[in-house]
């Protein structure tokens, strides 16, 4: 078995179209963390001194010393309790007066807003990449024909389609692992220099990273099952793009609850669970008698239930994928 495994690795890390794409799992990270990192650079000298030319022009604008004055004339309005003029004169000066950030479009580098924003973005591209490199690196055996030649140097069927599956799982989970480490200690050492980084931020983006690793091993592993079974990367992919795009229509038009969204169930497994509108919660929170707005109407797909949801489609794409192999002539 380990004879066939490194013969596999060969053959999947020679492949043009699998070289191309794992190029890209390393190509994407780095322009998504290149221009995370320009976004959210401090604010330069000339344009702090613009913002601030802003500052003193918006100062002297006659629609500042009208709220000001407005504000003196009516304080409670403005929400502000001082009795003394002079205090509720400097309050409403204080309410009213422009600032610096008002001019000034610098965000602070947030881990925890990253693994929402920019962390997301990465881990569904390697997904999605690695999961073209599973369904590629197959399709093309059997389009091909090579798979027959395959077969006989080893006609242990079972054998040659674990292989397969090792190597592709194995190495989507790798080169995610590693790309999503790197990523996150890459922002983390940014963050650091700039005096930004918090207790604790870097080992719950890395646990995250980690978490998106498992996602791309599984869509990879998806891939290959899936083009096992059809032969064909054209039919894979056109399957996984139709579930993607209708499965959500189809679902709600069956009255299905968002709880078995593919989408909801995938962004679960990256974020450690996952929030969606929920008829049922609403009407539970009517009935105990609580006020209902958009909180009260939230359910939550935790982690274990969407690790059970996915690993379903994944358990039956295999063990139907498997058995084909096994029975179904190969041409």
């Amino acid at each position: 078995m380990t004879r066939l495994l490194r013969v596999e690795l060969r053959r999947y890390l020679h492949r043009r179209a699998v070289v191309l794409l794992l190029a890209g799992c390393l190509a994407a990270p780095v322009l998504i963390g290149v221009s995370t990192w320009f976004d959210t650079r401090p604010a330069s000298d000339a344009e702090i001194a613009s913002a601030q030319a802003e500052v003193e022009r918006a100062k002297a604008d006659g629609e500042y010393r009208q709220a000001v004055d407005d504000c003196v004339a009516n304080p409670m309005d403005w929400g502000i309790t001082a009795r003394d003029e002079n205090a509720v004169r400097e309050e409403c000066r204080a309410q009213n007066e422009p600032q610096l950030d008002w001019f000034l479009y610098s965000p602070e580098l947030d881990l925890d807003e990253q693994q929402s924003q920019s962390g997301v973005a990465v881990a569904s591209l390697l997904a999605i990449l690695l999961l073209l490199a599973g369904t590629t690196f197959t399709g093309h055996d059997w389009n091909s024909g090579s798979v027959s030649n395959q077969l006989l140097f080893e006609p242990r069927r079972p054998r040659v389609w674990t292989a397969k599956a090792v190597v592709v799982t194995g190495v989507a989970l790798v080169v995610a692992a590693v790309v999503m480490t790197a990523y996150w200690s890459g922002l983390a050492a940014v963050a650091e220099a700039r005096g930004v980084l918090r207790d604790g931020q870097l080992v719950d983006a890395l646990q995250m990273g980690w978490r998106s690793a498992g996602v791309a091993a599984t869509a990879a592993l998806l891939g290959y099952a899936l083009t096992m079974l059809f032969r064909s990367t054209v039919a894979t992919i056109g399957v996984l793009l139709g579930a993607s795009v209708a499965g959500s229509l189809v679902l709600l038009a069956l009255g299905f609850d968002e709880r078995w969204n593919p989408g909801i169930n995938i962004a679960a497994l990256i974020d450690n669970g996952a929030t969606y509108y929920s008829d049922e919660a609403c009407e539970a929170a009517t009935e105990d008698g609580e006020y209902v707005d958009y909180g009260p109407c939230e359910a939550e797909v935790t982690f274990t239930d969407a690790s059970l949801y996915t690993g379903s489609f994944l358990l039956l794409s295999g063990v139907a994928s498997f058995a084909s192999f096994r029975r179904r002539d190969v041409p």
